[in-house]
């Protein structure tokens, strides 16, 4: 078999996978449900209860400067669903019987990382429109609205591949609920979704700064023209520069230890 058939095959098969992982979602629409009540109701909270009280550096409503941070938080959660449903297919040993079949063996990756940039893209629609109706707008034109979508989209890429690793390394999955929470609050809490780095004592705000989840923010917020832009160091000044780098060198990682991982499942 040649190498370009061999390529055809993985990409049939992977996007076989990827229509059964949707057609997942679409038989059990509440988990959708479930997972854009947690960005809404931080919408909410943060945005009208506690708002009022937080100042942006360089002026600027906190709205706008809280709704690009949601964004980003949205694709961070979605780890979850990931690693959940890779776990509930290996408890119930359908991962073994797709090892047993001849399809490729990256397919299964493929299409859980493409069901996820759907479903991603599906929840980024949805909370445009929410964002747009708490007060939150772009400033710089479709082009750098796009390419927010586009970063955003990337880190759930690399995210899905985290999601992938999680649920095959997982004995079970309520394990995967109790390793996902501890992961993914520190990563949001300790970043700019919700309060500027500058606003944090030094050591934190250092660190804040060097979170993938603040340079995806601070990006958008960059592109899109919104408050919170500030800081004298180099993170501060290259957003842009690490929104990219921080998901590719995720993706570089994770995504062969998801294969060699799922290749050496049941041994």
């Amino acid at each position: 078999m040649s190498v370009r058939t061999e390529r055809s095959g993985a990409l049939v098969d992977g996007w076989v996978m990827t229509g059964r992982y949707l057609r997942h979602v679409v038989r059990a629409p509440e988990e959708i449900v479930i997972y854009f009540s947690l960005p809404i109701m931080f919408v909410l909270v943060f945005g009208y209860v506690f708002g009022s009280g937080m100042s942006v550096p360089g002026g600027g409503g906190y709205r706008e400067f809280l709704i690009p941070g949601v964004f980003v938080m949205t694709m961070l959660y979605g780890i979850g669903a990931t690693a959940t449903a890779i776990a509930v297919d290996t408890g119930r040993g359908v991962l073994d019987r797709f090892r047993s079949m001849p399809m490729a063996r990256s397919a299964l990756i493929t299409g859980r990382v493409l069901a996820d940039l759907a479903r991603a893209l599906l929840e980024t629609t949805v909370l445009l429109v929410c964002g747009l109706l708490v007060g939150w707008s772009w400033h710089h034109g479709t082009g750098p609205l796009l390419a927010s979508i586009g970063l955003l989209l990337l880190l759930r890429l690399a995210l899905s591949c985290a999601g992938v690793a999680l649920g095959l390394v997982a004995p079970n999955p309520d394990t995967v609920s109790m390793i996902v929470f501890p992961l993914a609050f520190p990563l949001s809490a300790v970043s700019n979704v919700f309060v500027a780095p500058e606003m944090m004592p030094g050591w934190l705000g250092a660190v804040s700064e060097w979170n993938p989840i603040s340079a995806t923010t601070a990006a958008i917020r960059e592109l899109n023209g919104n408050p919170g832009l500030g800081g004298e160091t180099w993170a501060a000044d290259h957003s842009l520069l690490l929104a990219v780098a921080w998901p590719v060198a995720l993706i570089a990682v994770l995504g062969p230890l998801s294969v060699r991982l799922y290749r050496r499942l049941g041994r």
